[in-house]
């Protein structure tokens, strides 16, 4: 499990604002007043800037807002040389800024302000831990979403083409092999439908290209869940598609302090809209909301699930449980965090998914 900030906090802490070009570093004391700034390239003699401006205060802590995200680079040369970073998220380091003075005027060396106060100022703040395998497994998902989201586009775009081609085109589902049957009998002598025929056919063969890959993709995917000795697959509905995104966006189930702070982090806790005496939920749009996505309609055998319900006070009301739900927003999706036992070790994401 991550370790916590320290309560004392540090004389000086070098806080980093990242980018994909730059590191904007400010050293923070505990007056949280900058005492210095540098902008550095990333690059090696960029790194090697910040290790020489951080070694003018002997006792100072690293802080990088988002460490594990745009971060990270920084972040795993650091952990490499033994040096411990504070992760402070993006959201936080916001609220700072804009409490602050100067009317929330946002530049690098304003943000790197922020993050330092945040890591003064901030009690539940962890050591930046990047995990290899669910990195491995985050870049596996978004590869293999990127495919499918082109073979979406390139499916879309040949049935507007078999639509202007076929009397009434052709059924939703449309598959590889269906559209190569229809363009078999599509014998054009216009000119225009000729092209429309031509640009088809180049289509279905890129569909079928994006067709290998996608499976290549999802049998890469599996083998990595299964090596993960993840038991989330063992749910019903749950596949190594799903199980993998799971993993790659929750990560260790540790750095959730309760099974609450895990279902915020998903997006799915109901939170109250009302100020009246009947009490109204919706979800909370904060959260991850790929996470959430990858858990919507997935839980434990849907199939005797009746479906969400209503809440007791829409009960009270005596509302139509088949006509009205407690939660419009979301299908239902029931992600609790286990009790957990010291005796059996830490918990991964999967356990936290399975109570």
């Amino acid at each position: 499990m991550p370790s916590a900030l320290p309560t004392a906090p540090a004389p000086v802490v070098i806080a980093i604002d990242p980018h994909k070009a730059s590191w904007t570093a400010v050293a923070v004391d505990n007056r949280l007043q900058p005492l210095a700034a540098i902008r550095v390239e990333v690059n090696r003699d960029g790194y090697r800037q910040l290790r020489r401006f951080a070694g003018r205060w002997s006792r100072a802590v690293w802080a990088v807002e988002g460490a594990t995200g745009l971060g990270a680079a920084l972040t795993g040369r650091l952990s490499a040389d033994g040096v411990d970073v504070i992760d402070v998220p993006a959201k936080l380091a916001r609220r700072v800024r804009l409490l602050s003075t100067g009317h929330g005027r946002k530049t690098d060396q304003a943000d790197a302000l922020s993050v330092g106060i945040a890591a003064h100022t901030a009690t539940r703040l962890n050591t930046a831990v990047i995990d290899e395998a669910v990195a491995a497994l985050r870049c596996l998902t978004e590869h293999r979403d990127d495919l499918v989201r082109t073979r979406t586009q390139t499916i879309n775009r040949l049935h507007a083409l078999l639509a202007q081609l076929l009397p009434a085109g052709l059924p939703r589902g449309l598959t590889a092999d269906t559209a190569a049957a229809a363009l078999r009998r599509i014998r054009p002598r216009a000119v225009l439908a000729r092209t429309l025929r031509q640009v088809a056919v180049e289509l279905l063969s890129e569909m079928r290209r994006l067709d290998r890959r996608i499976a290549a993709a999802t049998a890469t995917l599996s083998a990595a869940v299964a090596a993960s000795g993840t038991t989330l697959t063992d749910l019903h509905g749950i596949g190594d598609v799903v199980a993998a995104k799971i993993l790659a966006r929750a990560g260790a189930v540790g750095r959730f302090r309760s099974e609450s702070a895990f279902a915020s982090y998903c997006g799915v806790a109901p939170i109250e809209v009302s100020s009246g005496d009947v009490q109204r939920h919706r979800l909370s749009r904060a959260g991850d909301r790929q996470l959430r996505a990858a858990c919507h309609g997935h839980g434990p055998d849907q199939t005797n699930d009746p479906g969400p319900g209503l809440l007791p006070a829409q009960t009270s009301r005596r509302q139509d449980p088949q006509r009205s739900h407690a939660l419009p927003e979301e299908t239902p999706c029931r992600c609790r965090l286990p009790h957990h036992d010291p005796r059996h070790g830490d918990l991964s994401a999967a356990d936290a998914l399975m109570a």
